[in-house]
């Protein structure tokens, strides 16, 4: 493990980073308004165990291989792909509520995702976006001895506490998206909320077929 000063820099990188929104933090936030804190909550815990499954990989040398072979890298990027675009579709056609649940602004009125399926969705947006794999491939091995003697194992370990650290931003961004949706100027605005948050996530879907394989 690196040394105090480098693992406070390596938090504080962290929690950095965690502030910087993205489709993850998008995916917590458009839970937490249609079904409320408990979903945004299961959202953020799929999330961060989809980051698992690329701490362990970048270990095991297979986010490398994401780094330098071009076809491993289009295939994760195309499946990411038309997960995001999925996704943002399904919202934009989502149908609006019944106008007198939109005058009285009831919540009730959305039926509550199944927290299951929540945490599944959270789990494959961060699975299926390479640029994720390459970050951890990037920027964990900078805090990693050069003469360190399990590189692997350090590597999860930081790995591990850079996700750990990541969930107190994301049960915030759930708190304070569960927040507003108690209030019916929000639960009013929910279905416009929706063709929002599709085309945000139809953009990351875009952004992410744009991305190329990064230079070796």
């Amino acid at each position: 493990m690196p040394d105090t000063q480098h693992l406070l820099l390596f938090i504080a990188t962290g929690w950095l980073l965690n502030l910087a929104p993205g489709p993850d933090v998008l995916y917590i936030v458009t839970h937490s308004l249609r079904s409320g804190t408990k979903a945004g909550l299961v959202a953020g815990l799929g999330i961060t165990a989809g980051g698992f499954v690329h701490i362990f990989a970048a270990a095991l040398g297979m986010s490398a291989l994401l780094a330098t072979s071009a076809t491993a890298f289009a295939t994760l990027k195309w499946i990411g792909v038309a997960y995001l675009l999925w996704v943002g579709t399904k919202l934009l056609l989502a149908k609006a509520p019944p106008r007198h649940a939109e005058m009285t602004g009831l919540a009730q009125s959305r039926p509550a995702a199944s927290l299951v399926v929540v945490f599944l969705g959270g789990f494959w947006t961060n699975v299926l976006n390479p640029k994720v794999a390459m970050f951890f491939l990037a920027f964990v091995p900078q805090f990693i001895a050069p003469d360190a003697p399990d590189k692997a194992w350090t590597f999860v370990l930081l790995g591990t506490l850079f996700k750990l650290n990541s969930l107190p931003f994301n049960c915030g961004w759930a708190l304070a998206a569960g927040w507003m949706a108690r209030h019916g100027a929000v639960q009013s605005a929910l279905h416009r909320l929706d063709r929002v948050a599709g085309a945000m996530f139809a953009g990351f879907g875009i952004k992410l077929a744009l991305t190329d394989i990064p230079s070796r």
